[in-house]
């Protein structure tokens, strides 16, 4: 596996047997005691002490080759400190001690070590996430789940010495290098070093996040394809931020890192996924009569969250926590003074154990708060008009081992939701975190959002009316979206329903950018009667509000004269157009070969300056971006380029 770095230095993993063979000018004498002393900053480990014929508890066999030649058979502990040695060599001979520099190397964890804390028995699971270069990253919403390639590319030339600059770049480093060198055995402590030093927001790391606004002074986070290109720029702009990123850039360069380093890591996407501000288990979310999204509170619900799981065992925990473990970089709350979180171990998150190291309480959170919606009359009137346990955490997924398909974690995350055990384990949580039923911290911890509902009416009755918006046809961006709003009469009373529909662009966070649409409608529904609303929303409305997300969330405020209000939401995502890539021709080592990459325009207008990015490890040595004029409507363009298996070198040519 090691062989699959390019580099000019030795890459060993620790807890693994390695040869060296060492030419010794005078010769060798008899009584001669040689010692393997390897240093990684002021932490020397003394690999091997081996006298010459000594007894037979010898720890290290040599065989003599030709006079003055040795070869040695070296083993380093499985527990080791990671990172870059120098390798001396101390020979005592008589009175006389001499040291000589052999050269470096640099030690890695192992997965295939039994006694490491990363070991991983399944090959095929190690394949996948120690030795896989590529990789999905899922995304969308929890019923429009869409898989976005990502090149983690951590075997490129470099990516692991940059990997070693960003454990050097911590602010664990700077403030104490000799702890932190000395910690670096422990994977525990490396991955979370790592969440905190991929974000820039406490020193200069790796990735600067930026969710609203422009992106001119950075790249967009959608144009990230793979981590190489972010890791190369941070370290040859000798460490200054790359801008910008969002979740799954966070958790893509991550992946890249502690793959690199040697510790199995994968990339999980949590839908619905709950940022608690104040881990009181209860996101409250405020709307106004007509139904528009209001911001009286920092809690919020992400469409999805993207996150890292690592593969140790937890040695500060115990056995029972072993195993997969969360870590995430995207800098959202801080965690003992700093934005980092993690590990927090799935185990401990499923058993409702959030008081344990690190940030479990804020993950468990993130997969099983509840969803609270209040309509929001005035500072002293809000009515609670929906309240739901089930929505939050939704298709945990991530890569299938050895295919591109989708794999749902979610029972890894919490037992089946409503079942006995899943109510028993979020009560446990709400306890350990000293909030009471209500969704209120007891006195001692931080003020839960719960203040905000003093003088509010108590929780109403169900709604007498059910509603569903659905869509007529998959949405494309460029086209009409036509929708549907069907109402029940859930009772026998005659009903005069008030509809007040909206639709805003929103983020992948759910937070509104612009109004696209506003309209009142009135119905009747005779007793246990279903109606329908049909409307649309046209290209011309959301095309100069749709954010790069490509999403809209569409609202229905539905009032009676007596009885509950009745909200019905979808968030919608607009498909981008497809590309085709068809090889043409084999693909041989060292040889060129041509790539077509297909695109249909699906707008009744010209679009310009288009570009058409690629990247690929061993394939392409950085981001090829071609640069096309234009593209004509429903008229197919072909692009055409040539990349050179292995070497790094492309070729463009033009449109055909």
């Amino acid at each position: 596996a090691e062989e699959a770095y390019t580099s000019t230095e030795a890459i060993l993993r620790r807890g693994q047997a390695f040869k060296i063979t060492v030419n010794l000018q005078r010769g060798v004498q008899s009584g001669d005691n040689f010692t393997f002393i390897a240093s990684t900053g002021n932490f020397p480990m003394a690999l091997i002490s081996h006298p010459i014929h000594s007894s037979s508890r010898t720890l290290v066999p040599y065989s003599s080759l030709e006079p003055g030649c040795m070869n040695f058979t070296i083993f380093s502990p499985a527990d080791a400190v990671i990172g870059r040695y120098k390798l001396k060599l101390q020979t005592v001979s008589g009175n006389k001690v001499s040291s000589t520099l052999l050269g470096q190397f640099v030690l890695l964890f192992n997965p295939w070590c039994p006694n490491d804390d990363v070991y991983m028995a399944n090959e095929k699971e190690r394949w996948e996430y120690v030795l896989n270069d590529s990789g999905i990253i899922f995304q969308g919403l929890e019923k429009h789940i869409q898989q976005e390639a990502w090149n983690y590319g951590q075997f490129e030339e470099d990516i692991l010495d940059i990997s070693l600059a960003i454990l050097d770049r911590s602010l664990n480093h700077r403030q104490d290098p000799a702890a932190d060198v000395s910690n670096r055995n422990s994977p525990t402590y490396v991955s979370r070093v790592i969440s905190a030093t991929v974000n820039s927001n406490d020193e200069k790391g790796v990735v600067e996040g930026k969710w609203n606004g422009k992106f001119r002074s950075g790249t967009n986070p959608l144009q990230w394809s793979g981590s190489v290109t972010i890791l190369r720029k941070w370290h040859r702009g000798r460490y200054k931020p790359v801008r910008y990123g969002q979740c799954w850039v966070f958790a893509g360069v991550m992946c890249t890192v502690l793959r690199s380093l040697g510790i199995p890591t994968r990339v999980i996407t949590n839908f619905n996924s709950a940022h608690d501000r104040n881990i009181n288990l209860s996101i409250d979310e405020y709307i106004d009569i007509s139904g528009k999204t209001l911001h009286l509170t920092e809690d919020s619900v992400w469409n999805f969250h993207v996150w890292n799981e690592s593969w140790f065992i937890r040695r500060d925990l115990g056995s029972f926590y072993d195993g997969w473990q969360v870590l995430d970089a995207t800098p959202q709350e801080r965690s003992k003074g700093i934005y980092q979180c993690g590990p927090a171990s799935t185990r401990a998150i499923k058993e409702g154990d959030v008081n344990l190291d690190y940030d479990s309480s804020f993950v468990f959170a993130a997969v099983n708060a509840d969803y609270v919606t209040w309509i929001h009359y005035s500072k002293k009137i809000k009515e609670r008009i929906y309240s739901d346990t089930r929505k939050i955490g939704k298709f945990i997924s991530t890569k299938a081992v050895g295919t591109n398909d989708r794999v749902d974690v979610t029972a890894n995350y919490k037992y089946p939701e409503g079942s006995l055990k899943e109510r028993r384990v979020y009560k446990k949580a709400l306890k350990l975190l000293g909030v009471r039923s209500t969704g209120k911290r007891a006195k001692n911890r931080r003020r839960s959002s719960v203040a905000w509902r003093q003088n509010m009416t108590p929780p109403a009755q169900k709604p007498s009316i059910s509603g569903k918006l659905i869509l007529d046809a998959s949405p494309v961006i460029g086209q009409d979206i036509l929708l549907t709003l069907a109402l029940r009469n859930l009772i026998s009373d005659f009903k005069t329903i008030k509809v007040k529909l909206s639709a805003s662009a929103i983020l992948y966070t759910r937070k509104p950018k612009a109004e696209i649409l506003k309209l009142s409608r009135s119905i009747k529904l005779g007793s246990e009667e279903v109606k329908e609303i049909s409307f649309k929303i046209s290209y011309s409305q959301y095309k100069n509000s749709l954010t790069d997300d490509r999403k809209i969330l569409v609202t229905a405020l539905c009032e009676t004269k007596q009885g509950p209000s009745l909200l019905v939401e979808k968030d919608i995502v607009l498909q981008d157009p497809l590309l085709t890539i068809k090889v043409l021709g084999p693909a041989v080592v060292h040889k060129a070969v041509n790539v077509q990459v297909t695109f249909t325009n699906p707008l009744s207008e010209v679009v310009t300056d288009c570009v058409l990015r690629a990247e690929g490890s061993g394939l392409l040595k950085e981001q090829l971006r071609i640069k096309y004029v234009n593209a004509i409507w429903l008229i197919t363009r072909s692009l055409w380029w040539k990349i050179w298996n292995k070497t790094g070198e492309s070729d463009k040519s033009q449109d055909i």
